[in-house]
């Protein structure tokens, strides 16, 4: 199984077991955006979700996935948008980028994506607490 690309039949119960299906230098690069996100999100749970890694924090921040030839990153809508001139380079949609496995990954616009996805789920928690 080490080695495949995931196929949608696999299931995992934690991002480690979803890391260890793939080629080491995936599983590196898998484990350095965990970190970067880890580190901008320091506060979010790691889980499962789509079949996913998922970061959550007063809902769901951010979910990546390996693929055959990218790393797919989906930080919702308004992660992509407020971003859109650092993603210009990649191929995007709505709700996702993809980060080709043949160049860098950039961390760094990562943890800004991130960084930004928690004000905006912390700021949506506070008004939905003052509202009750």
């Amino acid at each position: 199984m080490k080695g495949e690309i995931m196929e949608g039949t696999n299931t995992f119960q934690t991002i480690d077991e979803y890391i260890l299906q793939f080629p080491d230098e995936v599983q590196e690069i898998l484990q350095a955006l965990r970190k970067v996100i880890k580190a901008a999100a320091p506060d979010a749970s790691e889980k499962i979700s789509y079949q996913m890694p998922t970061f959550a924090l007063h809902g769901n921040l951010v979910h990546f996935a390996a693929y055959k030839n990218h790393i797919g990153f989906y930080p919702t809508p308004s992660g992509i948008n407020a971003f859109e001139d650092a993603l210009s380079d990649f191929k995007r949609s709505k709700g996702a980028v993809q980060f080709p496995l043949s160049k860098p990954i950039p961390y760094d616009v990562i943890s800004e994506i991130v960084t930004f996805r928690v004000d905006q789920n912390i700021k949506k928690a506070k008004a939905k607490a003052k509202k009750k």
